[in-house]
């Protein structure tokens, strides 16, 4: 009988994680730094077309991309003159189960059940539980979602409280947990005692899932304006979102700007018991989007195929406050009415078009549900019941964890940029040390691709780190 301690399943996580995903990751590896990462991508043996197909047999994709008119003329009153660009929102909440994972989850799913699965199993506080309720739900197949929900105190936050109510409307059994490592404890011991399929969110069924994003980003863009549009904004957090999203507007021929955007959590750790309620996000946020972005294979795969820094042309920040702020404004201005969480990049974008040209086109990249406990009212009420002061103010002195401020005026809400440079060089210097300081000439060209730079790049980067 096989040890069920702690240590067991974790000595036994590999062999576990390959019975549940069906994939064989050694057959990527080079036995250092590099592995062939397209490879894997190739692996699922799906098309492009393929995934379109997959997708609409699940009622899932052609969302609708909507011009935010009145926001961008609240933008142009806060630019200089000539400044402004027009600013879009794909509308994925029109998606089955109310977010773009459903893409991730479809791929999934019909993996699962090409090969036989039973069930599915996902871990996961966020949309993606839905997601793959849902999916499941019109497969036919079992699904568990195992979420990480409340602190020691068993006090959960509304968000995360809402979704969990979502999985199970769908159908899926719901396994909540305090935070802390019992999560992937549990998420291996549920796969290998049911034999579940892994509905992992960093495998390379679901960023192909999310490719068609991307893909249909340009594609309607093209036949509405007859161009490709100049920026596309993503919200960061594991990576997949951007990862896939890059990969289909690349797909479609389209060099549009590529930016990240996050939620700023500085200062909270992601795993802390005493800081699990002090945040109003759990997801799109820093505590996910920097550690994912310079180590990806931090995931719950051997090798993740969300690789954000291969397609990231700049990252920005934002804070709670300035995120609640847009929500708002996207409800009472254009009349629409989305969860915070999706609307990280809605704020990054604001700033941004205001250093563009008003001829030129900036596309938010998602949209996500609302409901009764992601509803930013519910969200700022329970964040001041965990003392957090709530105020209008200038946003640039907010501090997660101690305050959340709503900018007194929209001209104070500002996208701050990500040093792309250090992120970089901490992708380098964390695959270094995984592997020993050692590196081979395929591994420079592989670090070159990995963080959209080059060997020189790479080289230096090695060089300071070995000083």
């Amino acid at each position: 009988m096989k040890g069920v301690s702690y240590e067991a399943v974790m000595a036994r996580k590999g062999e576990i994680m390959r019975s549940a995903v069906g994939m064989d990751y050694s057959l990527f590896e080079s036995g250092s730094i590099a592995f062939d990462y397209e490879a894997l991508m190739r692996a699922p043996g799906l098309t492009l077309e393929d995934v379109i197909r997959i997708q609409r047999n699940f009622s899932i994709g052609n969302t609708p991309l909507i011009e935010l008119k009145n926001i961008t003329e609240l933008a142009r009153k806060c630019a200089a003159p000539g400044k402004g660009a027009r600013i879009f929102i794909k509308d994925e909440a029109a998606n089955p189960s109310g977010s773009f994972k459903v893409r991730r989850a479809a791929t999934s799913i019909y993996t699962a059940k090409k090969l036989g699965y039973k069930g599915v199993i996902s871990a996961t506080s966020g949309n993606y539980g839905a997601a793959v309720a849902s999916v499941c739900a019109m497969a036919g197949l079992k699904c568990i979602v195992v979420q990480e929900c409340y602190d020691s105190r068993g006090k959960g936050q509304p968000e995360i409280i809402e979704k969990a109510r979502k999985c199970e409307a769908l159908g899926a059994e719901v396994v909540q947990l305090s935070v802390g490592p019992e999560l992937f404890y549990v998420f291996l011991r549920l796969l290998e005692d049911t034999g579940y399929f892994n509905a992992s969110l960093y495998t390379a069924y679901g960023i192909l899932g999310i490719e068609t994003l991307g893909y249909e980003i340009a594609e309607q863009f093209r036949a509405r304006e007859g161009k490709d549009p100049d920026m596309v904004v993503c919200t960061n957090a594991g990576g997949g979102n951007l990862t896939g999203t890059a990969r289909g507007l690349k797909k479609a021929g389209c060099a549009a700007e590529v930016v990240a955007a996050s939620v700023n959590l500085k200062g909270l750790h992601m795993a802390s018991d005493a800081q699990f309620n002090k945040k109003s996000f759990t997801t799109g946020h820093t505590g996910f989007g920097m550690p994912f972005s310079t180590w990806p294979d931090r995931s719950d795969v051997p090798r993740s195929a969300a690789r954000p820094l291969r397609y990231m042309d700049k990252y920005v920040t934002v804070n709670q406050g300035e995120v609640f702020y847009m929500t708002e404004a996207l409800a009472t201005l254009e009349g629409l009415e989305k969860g915070p969480a999706g609307n990280t990049s809605l704020a990054a974008a604001f700033s941004l078009a205001q250093k563009m040209d008003r001829d030129q086109c900036i596309v938010v990249q998602e949209t996500e549900y609302t409901g009764a406990g992601k509803h930013l009212n519910p969200q700022l009420s329970f964040a001041r019941k965990n003392g957090i002061d709530i105020r209008f103010g200038d946003p640039k002195e907010e501090v997660a964890g101690r305050n959340i401020i709503l900018p007194k005026h929209p001209s104070l809400l500002q996208a701050r940029e990500v040093d792309m440079a250090h992120l970089r060089a901490s992708l380098i210097k964390n695959a270094l040390q995984a592997h020993g300081g050692k590196y081979t000439e395929e591994d420079l060209a592989f670090l070159a691709e990995e963080t959209k730079t080059d060997t020189e790049f790479v080289l230096r980067c090695i060089k300071e780190e070995q000083a």
